[in-house]
């Protein structure tokens, strides 16, 4: 197939729609549902950075995408008891299936109505996990016949189902179309691997294995993530990710409290909420994240629609608290720092290793603000802006 019609473009007005190859066939084909605009831009853009983390890491991948971005992404590094909890994954998860789960939970709010994508076959863990999960559709190179069967039940027989080809290159130069004028580039392949991060410039240069591996991840994850944007990751996933911002401390502080509420869903006082046994898995999410937020009150003068008693408050003193628990963490950026107000940002959500392009005429004062934390901080050369 070298061309297909959409529903209709970014918006139900802009009919009509399609998506064509000048040459070939369309590297992907549709085995259920019925595509829209986002759909297409969400499962291309999401299958080039999986396949990457892919070969970068050899651990399966996948990520979540919302409006051009990853929510998350992530490895099939294995979830421990509380991450499964806040997660919501029950049973035995296969590799790809995990890290699915691990792109899903970096943001659950960010990640409703998502596309999934992933790097390996769909199987049956996988088609499972996401048929309780509200998603708009999935891409993989191939499914299973139970995993297929699964998915093709959700959201009324619905739901859109891509196979991708996987051996499929796209040419090297691009094209895109603004306001009539087509705009002209080779396309961004750049290799992304350890070796950008040899360039040391700060006292400490110990980077652990975890912190390379999560490193790559985020910078993988920025390759494919809509600029200036800034990404926080840890256990062989994104943690917080600042998309679309015009100040680069701005991206930083966004993907900080994403970040945070991470690691605040893991507190005593989250994983204790009292919920209603038929609260659903979105109502729990919006809970939890106005319960971890400035405007908690707004949930706990409401507690009867979701919860059997009133919670304690979760002051700011007991949340800072447990951020203190919060280390190791690997933040990348896709363009350097200007300033050191990054890095200070960056120290207060557990920043240890840094990833970023370097070549700031203040480049001094941002070393120095890493060095007076003892954070590593590698300079890539490498800017990933993407638009």
């Amino acid at each position: 197939m070298r061309e297909l019609e959409l529903k209709y473009g970014c918006n139900p007005n802009q009919k009509p729609a399609k998506v064509f190859v000048d040459s070939g066939e369309l590297p992907f084909e549709v085995l259920n549902g019925r595509p829209g605009y986002i759909n297409l831009l969400d499962a291309l853009n999401g299958w080039q950075l999986v396949r990457e983390l892919r070969e970068a890491t050899g651990l399966p991948a996948a990520a979540s995408f919302k409006h051009v971005s990853p929510a998350g992404a992530a490895v099939g590094v294995p979830l421990d008891d509380v991450l499964r909890k806040i997660y919501f994954a029950e049973g035995e998860l296969s590799p790809i299936a995990t890290a699915y789960v691990r792109a899903r939970g970096a943001d659950r709010m960010s990640s409703y109505g998502d596309f999934a994508i992933l790097s390996d076959e769909c199987d049956e863990s996988t088609a499972d996990y996401l048929k309780h999960e509200v998603s708009d559709g999935v891409i993989a190179p191939s499914y299973t016949d139970r995993a297929l069967e699964i998915l093709k039940s959700k959201r009324k027989g619905g739901y859109l189902v891509l196979k991708v080809d996987k051996d499929f290159e796209p040419p090297a130069v691009e094209h895109k179309q603004v306001f009539g004028v087509t705009f002209e580039q080779n396309r961004n392949d750049m290799k992304i691997s350890a070796d950008c991060l040899s360039d040391i410039p700060t006292a400490n240069k110990n980077f652990t294995d975890a912190a390379k591996r999560d490193l790559l991840i985020a910078l993988i994850t920025l390759k494919y993530t809509q600029s200036n944007s800034v990404c926080y990751a840890k256990g062989g996933q994104a943690i917080g990710i600042g998309a679309g911002q015009q100040s680069r401390v701005h991206c930083t502080r966004l993907a900080g409290s994403k970040a945070d509420f991470w690691f605040l869903r893991q507190s005593p006082q989250v994983l204790n909420l009292p919920f209603k046994s038929d609260v659903k898995r979105p109502d729990r999410d919006n809970a939890i994240d106005v319960y971890i937020g400035a405007e908690s009150e707004d949930i706990l003068s409401d507690w009867q629609r979701v919860f059997t008693v009133k919670p304690e408050k979760f002051t700011d003193e007991l949340k800072r608290d447990w951020l203190k628990n919060l280390k190791g963490v690997a933040l990348a950026s896709d363009a350097f720092f200007p300033f050191g107000d990054n890095i200070e940002r960056a120290h207060k959500s557990g920043v240890e290793f840094i990833a970023q392009t370097g070549g700031s005429i203040r480049d001094d004062n941002v070393i120095e603000t890493c060095d007076k934390y003892g954070i590593v901080m590698a300079m890539t050369h490498i800017r990933l802006f993407h638009h």
